[in-house]
């Protein structure tokens, strides 16, 4: 009975809220009706004769301070809607009448309805808001001997700034070296090579840790007493110079590959020696950390220099065996080589298990996980897609799910798409990226726009249907829909990480809300208004009687047809009744 009583009260309660949401025509045109029936009792006409009066007694000074005052008032609203929109990105009145009018008139309070999906992903959001200003090491990086050098040589141009390259310097420190280098000579040059400018420099102290390699250790061990013999041995190759010469030196990816395979040989005999020391104490367990960093690495760049190659397959064989054997280790983000490699294959099946490992809530996303993602989804439809037979029919299930994906990845980073539909030219991408920022656009699109091209209509239903995004977000953008808010610190970051010859794009931009611009265009013309009232009294005393004479002329007509229509005896007939 209780459950009864209370859906009752809810239906009732939810027809209340229709009447005056639907209704209210209804009841404005009711008042009206009254409103002309007692227009006698009223004396509505001798008052409005009253005004009239008084209103052509005034002189035009008044009506020079109305206007004047009005566009002061206009004015200082227009000065604190602008003060709180830099402050808090949002139009005051707006957020007044959507919290607070919008419930009053029985509309559903967003963030009330929200609470539950809110609550449980706010920390999540929280959390990685923090670190979306942060910059990431492009997993797609090229070689700066084999490609960064080669397009400088031919254009004349610098593909990277000083700030990239610096911050690619401070992760082969991070990497590639740590705290007992210094007890190994080829190593503690090493160190000093990584920090290096010159590029000269660090090639020479690289050629320079390998001959130090070369010197043969002697160790005297006397047999007899007239004579010695030596024992000779080698020291281990340094894999970390082999790794800046494939890097910086080589002049195409086949000697690269070349100086790749000797560093492997390196690194995989100083991993094998440190994993055996690693728990004697912490200096053993750095090494080995660091011995871990260089033959990932190695093995990564390896399959790289395979895949530039041709030799796709065996690529993917070894990024396949490299997540197996360092399933910790993603921070090179190794899935996204995986998944460039495997839409070259065109093996969407093994793409889509990939991205089900990785497409997950609780791992960082990025433009290649997202569009991949949104390509797999179109690519089912978009053979068949037809802007025109959707505008009709409507959208099937499977056209939804592609369009609400391309949705979710433009949302994610908005630059995208106009490098896939070539609606702006790329460069080389940068060895780092921002994500959801124009550096990591670039570096997507440089791979990726090849895999769009394959798939027949991918491109026209993105093209159709990727600006319908910013429809979805709610406004200002600022507050987001399915991601986290977009940071404000990627325009930025981008312009330090993309060479000066390239236009950042900063798109989308922060649009001003509409209550500002109505309080600016109301403060012009109101000050307008005084400045010609004051100037020109006559004139546009005669300007506004004119006015208000076309304002006013639908009304009267309507007025006579109603007493044309009416008695005029009619408030007396309702007097006696």
């Amino acid at each position: 009975m209780a459950e009864a009583g209370a859906g009752f009260l809810e239906q009732l309660k939810s027809c209340v809220v229709w009447s005056w949401t639907y209704l209210w025509t209804v009841w404005f045109f009711l008042v009206l009706f009254l409103v002309y029936i007692l227009r006698v009792p009223l004396k509505l006409n001798d008052n409005w004769s009253s005004v009239s009066m008084f209103l052509n007694t005034l002189t035009p000074k008044f009506y020079v301070a109305l206007t004047g005052t009005s566009s002061l008032i206009s004015g200082l609203i227009l000065i604190f809607e602008w003060w709180y929109f830099r402050k808090y990105g949002t139009s005051f009145i707006e957020q007044v009448s959507v919290s607070h009018l919008r419930p009053l008139l029985g509309g559903v309070d967003n963030n009330s309805s929200n609470n539950s999906n809110s609550s449980n992903g706010d920390s999540d959001s929280n959390r990685q808001s923090v670190s979306e200003c942060k910059v990431w090491r492009n997993p797609l990086n090229l070689f700066r001997g084999a490609e960064y050098n080669r397009y400088t040589w031919v254009t004349g141009r610098e593909p990277l700034t000083y700030y990239d390259m610096n911050l690619s310097a401070q992760d082969h420190q991070t990497f590639f070296t740590c705290d007992s280098d210094h007890l190994r000579p080829a190593d503690a040059i090493m160190q000093k090579a990584w920090r290096e400018r010159n590029p000269q420099a660090r090639i020479s102290a690289a050629h320079e840790a390998l001959e130090i390699n070369e010197i043969r250790s002697r160790v005297e061990v006397p047999l007899i007493a007239s004579s010695t013999i030596w024992e000779i041995k080698l020291l281990p190759k340094c894999a970390t110079a082999y790794i800046l010469l494939a890097e910086e030196e080589a002049t195409t990816i086949a000697e690269a590959e070349k100086l790749f395979k000797q560093a492997l040989k390196a690194g995989d005999g100083c991993y094998r020696r440190s994993q055996q020391l690693q728990h004697h104490g912490s200096q053993y367990e750095a090494q080995h950390r660091r011995d871990t960093n260089v033959l990932v690495y190695i093995k990564r760049r390896l399959a790289m220099c395979a895949r530039r190659l041709g030799r796709t397959r065996e690529a993917v064989k070894m990024m396949r065996d490299l997540m197996k054997e360092f399933p910790l280790l993603s921070m090179f983000n190794i899935h996204e080589n995986l998944l460039e490699a495997l839409l070259e294959l065109q093996a969407y099946a093994d793409v889509q298990a990939v991205l089900a490992k990785y497409d997950d809530i609780s791992l960082p996303k990025s433009a290649t996980i997202c569009y991949t993602a949104a390509l797999l989804k179109a690519r089912a439809v978009s053979d068949k897609f037809s802007p025109e037979a959707a505008s009709r029919r409507g959208l099937s299930t499977a056209e939804m799910n592609a369009v609400e994906a391309i949705h979710r990845a433009v949302e994610f980073n908005p630059h995208v798409p106009k490098y896939l539909l070539e609606m702006k030219s790329l460069i080389l991408p940068p060895e780092h990226i921002l994500k959801r920022g124009d550096s990591e656009a670039i570096a997507y699109a440089f791979f990726h726009l090849a895999h769009w091209k394959r798939v027949e209509g991918a491109l026209n239903l993105l093209h159709c249907t990727w600006e319908g995004t910013f429809r979805m977000i709610p406004y200002p953008l600022e507050k987001g829909h399915l991601f986290y808010p977009y940071p404000i610190c990627t325009e930025t970051a981008d312009r330090e990480l993309l060479p000066s010859f390239h236009e950042v794009s900063v798109y989308p931009k922060k649009e001003l809300p509409f209550f500002i611009l109505f309080t600016a265009g109301l403060c012009s013309f109101t000050a307008m208004l005084a400045l010609l009232t004051h100037q020109f009294p006559e004139l546009m005393g005669v300007f506004a009687k004119a006015f208000l004479s076309t304002l006013f002329a639908p009304l009267n007509f309507v007025m006579e047809k109603v007493e044309s229509i009416l008695p005029s005896s009619l408030w007396h007939q309702l007097t006696r009744i």
